[in-house]
């Protein structure tokens, strides 16, 4: 099975998005609108891509780029691919104009309320989720109300988290970061949890992130993760087999009670480095401890 990965940026300014009107490619999809973005280019990491991407096209220098989704789902026009899709959420610094490359002739900022099915391409449809709103604006920081006085309650965090053990088992730790709506870091952190193994380590970093959150008195958290057994876990697909992993499972599991929405998602390692870099940091400052 062939795979073919593109990145797409979602570009928010005041409450709106924006898009542009593709002036090459298919016929299905001349003079429809769509996220920046693109197939990834060989020997590119996505970020680079994106940036790139987002340079190439607006003539516009990415502020920040934030990963939100990973999606994989079969082509549409070849049944021997997978299609993979690496989504973030951007912001732009603005000039006065955007200067488009050829591949665009137009470009707009709408509004989610504002954007119809038939004006943009299946994939930059299905890409900002309209048949999941108004749930998904909030997850996308794109409501429909320009109020930034939320309630701490209200806005839905996104939490990294991710544990490691050298060893396996061995010197293990637990990282997270919470993100609010807009990307902004609400609050990170971690713990050295001894010697342990890998998933305990997992475990033990979702569980930090659930507590942290729900001191701040959040009621919406969505996970991205790069354990597959924890995530399938957490989300009911796995049974929990393994007899060390069923009380910080339950612990886990209790924890996200005290919460009115909690997803969990998977992402690649390499989209989850802020938490890895917490992870290892504490277990490198272990290692100087226990040297002394």
């Amino acid at each position: 099975m062939k795979q073919k990965v593109s990145v797409y940026a979602i570009v928010k300014h005041d409450n709106k998005v924006l898009l542009l009107r593709r002036a090459l490619g298919r016929a299905d999809i001349i003079g429809k609108y769509e996220l920046p973005g693109g197939e990834l280019p060989y020997g590119f990491s996505p970020q680079q891509a994106m940036t790139k991407f987002i340079t190439e096209q607006t003539d516009a220098d990415p502020q920040t780029l934030q990963l939100y989704d990973v999606r994989a789902y079969p082509s549409a026009y070849d049944d021997k691919t997978t299609r993979v899709d690496v989504v973030y959420l951007a912001s732009i610094h603005l000039p006065a104009h955007l200067h488009l490359s050829p591949r665009h002739s137009k470009y707009i900022w709408r509004m989610m309320q504002d954007i119809h099915q038939n004006d943009v391409t299946e994939a930059t449809y299905n890409l900002l989720g309209f048949d999941k709103t108004p749930e998904y604006l909030k997850m996308l920081g794109l409501s429909q109300s320009n109020d930034d006085d939320k309630k701490t309650s209200d806005i839905l965090v996104t939490a990294y988290t991710d544990g490691g053990s050298r060893g396996n088992p061995g010197p293990s730790a637990a990282g997270f970061v919470l993100y609010d709506e807009q990307g902004r870091t609400i609050q990170e952190g971690g713990a050295y949890l001894g010697i342990t193994h890998n998933n305990q380590a997992e475990y033990e970093a979702v569980c930090l992130a659930l507590t942290a959150a729900a001191k701040l008195g959040c009621k919406r958290i969505q996970f991205r993760l790069d354990s597959q057994l924890v995530v399938n876990q957490m989300n009911g697909l796995y049974r929990v087999k393994n007899e060390e992993l069923r009380a910080v499972h339950m612990q886990a599991t209790q924890l996200v009670k005290q919460f009115e929405h909690v997803t969990f998602g998977h992402i690649r390692r390499e989209f989850n480095h802020e938490a890895d870099a917490i992870v290892n940091r504490i277990l490198d400052e272990q290692e100087l401890h226990d040297a002394v």
